[in-house]
């Protein structure tokens, strides 16, 4: 029986360089089959690098008990600054209706140019004094309508946290996801706020206390900050400045 080695004495200089090849090619295949499965299993490791790095920027707005009454203040500075609104996102109108009765509560426009500017608004306000009267406190359910453009970027995962505080305690924390928003688009949608019960103590100390009610609105876009407005609120009967 002819070794192996005969068999490749016997083979024309033809055929054995045809056959390296193939080795080549066959090995070339296997490394390549490993360098796959290697980008594979490192994309793996960064969609959970990822999710980790997003749950621990959600973890201060997500927190255990986020929903319920709790002890907390709405925050002393802003957590982001102007500029990093890198998608150029500009409101333009807001109004808050009553559900139950159909009524609009406050409608703020604001002029907005024909052509979308991609322009961070850098001097864009960030703070606004709501006044509202004392019957305000007795809803249920308000749905609030925001109007907005965007500049040249797409926005993905749009989504916006919003905490009511009166004093050190936590009121309630809404959580709305707006979603995707394409370039230079003008976007409106509606947010439903089911208001929380509130005792007959903490109601009558919210009146007599304007602006002492305050709210963190914070905006994200694929789980980054990007935008912080403040509130503050007031529910007496007289108007004060």
């Amino acid at each position: 029986m002819d070794s192996e080695e005969d068999k490749e004495r016997e083979m024309s200089p033809e055929e054995q360089e045809e056959s390296e090849e193939k080795e080549d090619e066959e090995r070339r295949d296997v490394a390549g089959q490993k360098e796959d499965e290697k980008d594979e299993e490192d994309e793996e490791r960064g969609d959970v690098t990822g999710e980790m790095k997003d749950m621990e920027e959600w973890n201060g707005f997500l927190s255990d008990g986020v929903t319920e009454k709790t002890r907390g203040d709405a925050t002393a500075d802003y957590l982001c600054s102007p500029e990093d609104n890198v998608y150029n996102i500009s409101f333009s109108r807001f109004k808050i209706r009553d559900l139950e009765r159909g009524s609009v509560i406050l409608d703020l426009k604001r002029h907005c140019p024909t052509e979308i500017k991609d322009v961070i608004e850098t001097d864009a306000g960030r703070f606004i004094q709501y006044h509202f009267t004392p019957s305000f406190l007795n809803l249920r359910e308000i749905g609030a309508t925001l109007e907005f453009t965007v500049g040249s970027k797409a926005v993905n995962r749009f989504r916006l946290i919003e905490r009511h505080y009166f004093r050190e305690l936590l009121l309630k924390t809404f959580d709305f996801e707006i979603g995707f928003c394409i370039p230079y688009s003008r976007n409106t949608c509606e947010h439903i706020y089911s208001l929380p019960d509130l005792d007959t103590h903490t109601i009558e100390e919210m009146i007599a206390h304007p602006f002492e009610t305050r709210s963190d609105s914070f905006y994200f876009a694929n789980n980054k900050l990007i935008m912080h407005h403040k509130a503050e609120y007031s529910f007496s009967e007289t108007r004060n400045e």
